[in-house]
């Protein structure tokens, strides 16, 4: 059965989402996590757009095996040398660059002829052709597009050397009838198209950037361009797990089958969820909270009947764990290290005796503790040792006629400090004592509290924004008190905000995508 290829471009596109920007460790640890799901392809970052991201496409080509990594580029020449700089050490590795194509965007951003547009076209896949025989190339807002331009464009690339040939529905305006008929015509009307692979980016500004891509797959396309979550630019864009579920789930409809290891596909949305504090909402398909959840008598009779009276897929297929196995205080680290791998997270990017430190704090506090505290344990728990500021102690007291004050003791590197401090609650004031002894002056932009699990000694799990000086940052905090929780989570959020301000990451959402992309 023929194959689907998938090229995941979550860390450059998914990454100019607002509030989504990622650390390089955190880049590294999602680009391993999408090598485990088996991804063809990692569209690692945009070389060329600053110090930080050039380190981390660098960094990712060198620890990725099996997945293809790519960098993209305008089609310049100094965007392909960076890359090229940047992947030469990898395993395996591409060139991805792009140019507008369509009237509009030649005329108002480009500020330039059709014919200019194509030799730069050319003339870039030449560049990167030099260095590597795997070359897409993505005439941005291809939809829009004049077709017969579009036809002369793509037709001069493949002649350059273009291997790939992706098909970007950049602002998501077309409709999958739309989509079937421009890829069917550019299949039958390009030169030598089929010796190259049609590809497509879509997005979903009109919620139809998962439609758009399979109506392109059933026109001819073997390759889809898409992210975890589906976040991107604007809207975002089409959804992996939905794309990579409708493949399988409809097989005998489609026809085709991929690499992805499905089982992975739930760990990865969490794993995204936790680093970019952004988490799907609830009613999302395939890795929401409620896509394998029955409330309604009729359909819980059903299931339990048969699964597949209301489930069209199981959760296991895609990772999501059906055990309701509850741990405690007597059970020890190998069992919890058995049960963190049996969720789908890899040991090997956790700290096991951190994590089962915090699980024996939250057993002797709680008379049952669910996967889904584990779960939050670990996703909250990775990356601990590098932070630079931890909380060590916190007191707080409020009442109805008390003035709120927060007694807050933190290590700053290796510097213990204390301090004291007032606001209008607990949380208030617990925040203003941080911000006081950190010395970060940010405004909280967000603050949303949620329970884990039922019951009253549940951990509660806050998730707070903070922007300084343009830089937006989502931290994330849980633990059974919601004021520790608060904290925890304005920490996280200012240990982030950090290691932007120190270089990981120099360029802000905003001016990666001003420097423009598919």
């Amino acid at each position: 059965m023929e194959k689907i290829k998938f090229f995941d471009t979550t860390l450059r596109d998914g990454e100019q989402s607002p509030g989504c920007s990622m650390s390089a460790n955190e880049k590294l640890t999602l680009a391993k996590q999408l090598e485990r799901l088996g991804v063809n392809t990692i569209e690692a970052g945009f070389a060329a757009s600053s110090p930080g991201d050039f380190d981390s496409v660098r960094d990712i080509g060198q620890q990725i095996q099996n997945s293809t990594v790519v960098s993209l580029c305008r089609a310049s020449k100094t965007d392909i040398d960076s890359a090229v700089e940047a992947l030469s050490d990898a395993k395996n590795w591409g060139i991805h660059t792009f140019i507008s194509t369509s009237e509009l965007h030649m005329k108002h951003k480009l500020q330039m002829e059709p014919k200019d547009v194509k030799s730069m076209a050319v003339a870039a896949v030449e560049r990167a052709k030099q260095s590597t025989d795997n070359v897409e190339f993505s005439p941005e807002d291809a939809t829009r597009s004049d077709p017969k331009f579009l036809v002369k464009v793509l037709s001069d690339t493949v002649r350059a050397g273009a291997t790939t040939l992706n098909i970007p529905d950049t602002v998501g305006y077309t409709t999958p009838d739309e989509m079937f008929e421009l890829i069917t015509m550019l299949r039958n009307e390009v030169f030598n198209a089929d010796k190259v692979v049609f590809s497509v980016h879509c997005h979903n500004d009109l919620g139809l950037g998962v439609a758009n891509s399979l109506a392109a797959v059933r026109a001819g396309a073997r390759q889809i361009e898409c992210t975890i979550n589906g976040i991107g630019e604007r809207a975002g864009n089409a959804s992996l797990e939905e794309l990579v579920m409708a493949l399988k789930t409809r097989q005998e409809y489609f026809g085709f089958e991929s690499d992805i290891v499905t089982e992975q596909l739930f760990p990865s949305s969490k794993l995204l969820s936790q680093i970019t504090g952004v988490d799907v909402q609830p009613n999302k398909a395939v890795v929401g909270a409620n896509a394998f959840a029955h409330e309604a008598g009729i359909h819980q009779h059903g299931v339990l009947k048969n699964p597949l009276t209301y489930e069209i897929m199981t959760p296991q297929s895609v990772g999501i764990k059906s055990s309701n196995l509850v741990m405690g205080k007597h059970s020890g680290r190998f069992a919890l290290g058995q049960r963190i791998q049996e969720m789908g997270f890899d040991l090997n990017d956790i700290d096991l005796n951190h994590i089962f430190k915090e699980f024996k704090r939250l057993a002797d506090l709680k008379k049952q503790v669910f996967d889904e505290d584990i779960e939050a344990l670990v996703t909250h728990g990775i990356g601990k040792k590098t932070d630079k500021f931890i909380l060590k102690d916190l007191i707080v007291t409020s009442g109805t006629t008390a003035i709120p004050t927060a007694t807050i003791v933190m290590k700053i590197d290796d510097k213990v400090i204390k301090k004291a401090g007032f606001g209008d609650g607990p949380v208030d004031a617990a925040l203003n004592t941080i911000k006081e002894i950190t010395g970060i002056d940010c405004t909280l932009t967000s603050y949303v509290v949620k329970a884990i699990t039922g019951g009253t000694d549940a951990q509660g799990e806050v998730s707070v924004g903070v922007e300084k000086e343009g830089v937006r940052i989502t931290g994330r905090g849980a633990h059974t008190d919601i004021v520790v929780a608060s904290a925890l989570a304005f920490l996280n959020a200012l240990n982030r905000l950090e290691i932007r301000t120190k270089g990981h990451s120099l360029a802000t959402p905003s001016q990666k995508a001003a420097l423009g992309g598919v």
